[in-house]
């Protein structure tokens, strides 16, 4: 039998990570995560530890569901794979855009098909070109996104985030795409009312779009929520506003749902929640819970049309778009969101019950704010919350709380000096409760190492 030790030399031999320094992890040692059910994890030597971040904000059903090892299975004897090029697809692929339509918004009856995020948001890219170039208007070509976005780490997908780490590697973003800040009011609007904070953060884009020329800006895209921002949760008048401005100024609004879909919010779409009508729904993550790569765009009716009328051809797609065996997981997937249902019991009794319990941890000394929205969480870490002072290197904190965290049987991400969770939307509440207390003494030990 393979040891830690041994496989931790191989991984460091011969696995480059993603978001990783590769020569700090080499010292460290990568932990080996060796199997899990529901929702906790085991690594390699026997540790058990309850996955607050449902792998990465994708393991909606829990680990270890027969129903999609099934699925799998059964379709690989049948048909393993076959491309959704040359006038050619395959019966799951069919059955998981129809299920798709079903879900999605009503004036939605439309899918591409991709095999992640990322792919998502790079078609995306090019489609709202494409489609305004169909209409007749090609010079539309802009893309407005928001600061501290999370789109994907491929180029077009990290160039429409707004993150200024990864900007600084290769010379992005590519040209073509405008910036307006973000909703978030603990960090950048504390003093002022919420509402107030979030109208005026919405009416940007209004500003963003006249000095630009409507005539040349083709779509704004958000994350409902962000999340690898922060899990920023935008005040009440923010989305109605900014839905507003799109309508005015015929502005594609694009929702990136790759997090906030399948039932992460208590609706079935972010888009739901908020009450908002996108012309373009990436989406990802929670649509297989992972256990298979696949991702897609939903395409509202309007442009699906303009396609099939242009009798032009969309020169875009991937070798796995449409993958018949991720697709038939997926299908397995929604099915247990639907026959149990999930997404409801999210929204009427673990919401509630995760928001209560989570906020118990705002008297702790180093929390500045907890915000909750169906099962996502943030715990605001802060140097003097009384002065509404902030830790002066808000990364280096975020990730020793994140490791005392593990150490503590928790998995939490720390983003900045933000902790964050999006556990598996099937944890049960006394599993909220050991999430909790877990959270807490993860809190307290990082209160102890920074006095020290």
């Amino acid at each position: 039998m393979t040891t830690t030790a041994e496989l931790q030399a191989l991984d460091a031999q011969h696995h480059l990570h993603p978001f990783t320094d590769h020569g700090d992890l080499a010292k460290k040692g990568t932990r080996v995560i060796d199997r899990a059910e529901g929702v906790f994890l085991y690594d390699s030597e026997g540790n058990k530890i309850l996955d607050g971040m449902a792998g990465l904000w994708c393991v909606n059903v829990g680990y270890g569901r027969e129903e999609l090892i099934n699925a799998a299975t059964e379709q690989m004897r049948q048909l393993p794979y076959y491309n959704s090029f040359f006038q050619c697809t395959t019966p799951p692929t069919i059955e998981l855009a129809r299920q798709l339509s079903e879900l999605a918004p009503a004036h939605i009856n439309h899918v591409f098909f991709t095999g992640s995020g990322s792919e998502s948001n790079d078609t995306i890219f090019r489609l709202v070109r494409h489609f305004w170039a169909c209409k007749g208007k090609p010079e539309k070509k802009v893309i407005i996104a928001r600061n501290n976005a999370y789109h994907g780490s491929t180029v077009a997908g990290a160039s429409l985030g707004g993150m200024k780490p990864m900007h600084e590697q290769g010379d992005l973003p590519v040209p073509g795409i405008e910036r307006i800040n973000q909703p978030y009011w603990f960090g950048e609007g504390f003093d002022e009312d919420p509402n107030a904070f979030g109208l005026r953060v919405a009416q940007e884009l209004e500003a963003k779009i006249k000095a630009i020329g409507e005539d040349k800006v083709a779509a704004f895209i958000a994350e409902p929520i962000q999340g690898a921002g922060g899990v920023v949760i935008p005040p009440e008048t923010y989305w109605p506003e900014i839905q507003r401005i799109c309508d005015v100024y015929e502005i594609l609004l694009v929702a990136d749902e790759v997090i906030c879909g399948f039932g992460r919010t208590g609706e079935w779409f972010g888009s739901d929640y908020f009450g908002i009508k996108p012309d373009l729904m990436a989406i990802a993550k929670g649509l297989s819970s992972g256990y298979l790569p696949i991702g897609g765009v939903l395409v509202a009716d309007h442009i699906a049309e303009t396609l099939k009328s242009s009798g032009e051809e969309f020169y875009h797609g991937f070798t796995y778009s449409g993958h018949p065996t991720a697709a038939a997981v997926a299908s397995a997937n929604l099915k247990i969101l639907k026959d149990e249902g999930i997404v409801e019991r999210v929204k009427n009794e673990l919401a509630p019950y995760f928001a209560d319990k989570l906020k118990q941890l705002a008297d702790h000394e180093l929390v500045g704010e907890v915000r909750t929205l169906g099962l996502l969480g943030a715990i605001e870490l802060m140097k003097d919350k009384s002065k509404h002072e902030f830790f002066e290197n808000k990364g280096a904190v975020g990730t020793l709380c994140r490791d005392i965290s593990v150490g503590n049987g928790l998995v939490m991400r720390g983003v900045g000096s933000t902790m964050i969770l999006s556990p598996p939307l099937v944890i049960k509440k006394e599993e909220i409760d050991l999430l909790v207390e877990r959270a807490r003494k993860s809190l307290d030990d990082l209160a102890i190492r920074l006095k020290a």
